[in-house]
């Protein structure tokens, strides 16, 4: 079972955005789409940039601003590259209003 960590409040995230939380010395970011939830690693695997700053969200897909890879914000797949490593995701709920 996954140990959850609040990390903020669930009224942060507007509908079809990111944001970063600092977790356990990493950037963890929660997106938001169709209601839905998703934490995934907020440094892209391609070069290291922050994907909630700037990355492109369309439908459970977040596009890198620096180069353009293209994952999967449910699965952490890569879609697009040129990063070929997935994202880490993790569980994510909204308790009460804590994230």
């Amino acid at each position: 079972m996954a140990e959850f960590v609040t990390v903020g409040r669930a009224d942060e995230i507007g509908e079809g955005e990111a944001k970063a939380f600092p977790v356990g010395g990493s950037e963890i970011a929660v997106s938001r789409v169709g209601g839905a939830l998703y934490a995934f690693s907020d440094i892209c695997t391609h070069r290291a940039c922050n994907l909630s700053m700037g990355g492109e969200i369309d439908g459970t897909s977040i596009t890198c601003e620096c180069h353009g890879s293209m994952f999967d914000m449910a699965t952490g797949e890569v879609l697009e590259g040129p990063a070929e490593e997935p994202i880490a995701t993790f569980p994510v709920r909204d308790e009460g209003g804590d994230l």
